[in-house]
């Protein structure tokens, strides 16, 4: 096996290496896991199999070419500025794609690695400042008060709700919402969420809009849903499930998933854009989505998690009622509660088997 496959600096916890049998030789004392990816990632193989998330639909797997996934590590390192002996922190499973590229980043770019358990709390009894790492919305919920010890965050598996960019406003790590796929090799496009970047890029970032990558191009289709073109980590031509507006040939605004809207009297309503809005009122997990109606053909309804209905049933129907960012239509006919929502092993939500959890019978009608 060839010393040039990986980057002279890269490091795993600590660990220098000379030749790839040193890092196969040390990933099979530390992860079966690891192991195993880097083993396939080191061999003459041109392809890796990754596992999607299953969150919109049933899991699969896919191919990706090695090639490709090393032009999504430099992309990440251009776009951020990040270089070799980067400290990064991997603390996402690497049995999905978004752990399997902070190894790839890492190689390719030379990082210093340290992995630590996927949990809740990735940040739990660590003490050391890292420059770059990874996480999902809940991992950084958890993670607010020790922010501090991570310069660059990007955020993916997930919204990043009000009430959590809220929470991190005033913190000094520059944190960023990332828009992408397993078929994209993660992400192809960013968002600040708190205003603190510290690097100077080539183009200019919007708060509220997704800002693409290099070598990355944008259109939407009749759907009105995005159309990703980008040659250099995917070989087809992209068409996604969500909708978006257009600001510029670079910049655009998620505004949901096409599988979710709700198309009720006539009127379709997206409930990503709803649950952004419900957000300041409700602290607890929760989601809308539609029901069949014999009236609407569809209904709004809210689902929350791990509430005692009786205590807020009536002043949560008041709150929202007097929301004034609420349309008419946005206005949820019932609530649901619901002791724990259905995930992914990646923490997602999966919405529509947590619907079947329903007992109808719980209800509080509008």
């Amino acid at each position: 096996m060839r010393r040039d496959k990986f980057h002279k600096y890269f490091q795993l916890n600590g660990t220098s290496f000379s030749s790839v049998d040193e890092i196969l030789g040390y990933t099979s004392n530390f992860s079966d896991e690891i192991h195993q990816f880097l083993t396939i990632w080191f061999s003459d193989q041109a392809c890796v199999v990754v596992k999607t998330s299953g969150s919109t639909g049933v899991p699969k797997e896919i191919k990706l070419e090695k090639r490709q996934m090393i032009n999504s590590a430099l992309a990440t390192g251009n776009f951020f500025d990040i270089k070799e002996n980067t400290t990064a922190l991997l603390c996402l499973p690497t049995e999905y794609i978004a752990g399997k590229m902070m190894l790839i980043r890492a190689l390719t770019l030379g990082w210093h690695l340290d992995i630590v358990n996927a949990t809740s709390f990735p940040l739990r009894g660590i003490k050391k400042h890292y420059d770059f790492s990874a996480m999902v919305p809940l991992q950084l919920e958890n993670s607010i008060k020790k922010l501090h010890q991570i310069k660059t965050l990007i955020v993916g598996g997930g919204v990043v709700s009000v009430n959590l960019q809220d929470k991190i406003k005033d913190t000094t790590c520059a944190v960023f919402a990332t828009y992408g796929m397993t078929e994209t090799i993660t992400h192809i496009a960013v968002k600040e969420l708190n205003n603190n970047a510290s690097f100077e890029g080539d183009l200019p970032l919007f708060n509220q809009f997704y800002q693409t990558l290099p070598d990355v191009e944008i259109f939407t289709d009749s759907r009105s849903c995005l159309v990703i073109h980008a040659p250099k980590v995917s070989n087809e031509v992209i068409f996604t499930n969500d909708i978006v507006r257009l600001i510029s040939d670079h910049q655009f605004e998620w505004l949901g998933r096409l599988d979710n809207v709700i198309n009720s009297g006539g009127v379709k309503l997206h409930p990503e854009k709803i649950e952004e809005k419900l957000a300041k009122i409700i602290s607890n997990r929760f989601f809308v989505t539609g029901i069949p109606d014999q009236q609407l053909g569809e209904k709004l309804v809210l689902l929350i998690e791990q509430v005692d209905s009786c205590d807020i049933s009536k002043s949560l129907k008041l709150e929202i009622a007097e929301l004034k960012t609420l349309g008419k239509f946005e206005i949820p006919k019932e609530i649901y509660f619901v002791d724990k929502f259905v995930e992914t092993t990646t923490k997602k939500i999966q919405r529509k088997k947590t619907l079947d959890l329903v007992n109808y019978s719980t209800k509080f009608k509008r």
